[in-house]
């Protein structure tokens, strides 16, 4: 295994490994939805690829969530297959509302699988991209 030094090295050459292949500027905060944001996320397992609504306000969460959710079959076009979330706990016990895909078998400690999941992260998170400009104003009218 990797020291704690080495593993923080490693997700650093990766995340700057993935912005040198796919250069590109991503919407990931900026909605212009305070607390809506895509997120890319990798670990030693798997890759993901997310939706994250994250209002304190459990009444604006909902909406946000169901505006999203109306929209299921479409967003399914764009992305595939997803999972969601309404109460998703993160690990520092917060709850949020999260829509997400997924890809196992890959490890940001391994660089053979690197180009795979930078593939799929910009695959899925293109397909995000183009939902939300597509469906943004009503996505926004909460």
């Amino acid at each position: 295994m990797f020291s704690k030094e080495e593993a923080q090295q490693l997700k650093k050459e990766f995340w700057t490994a993935f912005g040198k292949s796919f250069p590109r500027k991503w919407i990931l905060y900026n909605t212009k939805i305070k607390d809506f944001s895509f997120k890319f996320y990798a670990d030693k397992k798997k890759a993901e690829v997310s939706l994250d609504i994250e209002m304190k306000d459990e009444v604006f969460r909902d909406a946000y969530y169901n505006k999203i959710w109306s929209l299921e079959d479409i967003l399914k076009d764009f992305i595939g297959d997803f999972h969601k979330e309404e109460f998703y706990s993160l690990e520092n016990g917060k709850v949020i509302s999260r829509i997400w895909v997924e890809k196992e078998g890959i490890s940001v400690f391994n660089k053979n699988t690197w180009q795979e999941t930078f593939e799929f992260f910009v695959e899925k998170m293109d397909g995000f991209e183009r939902f939300y400009y597509e469906y943004e104003d009503f996505i926004k009218d909460v």
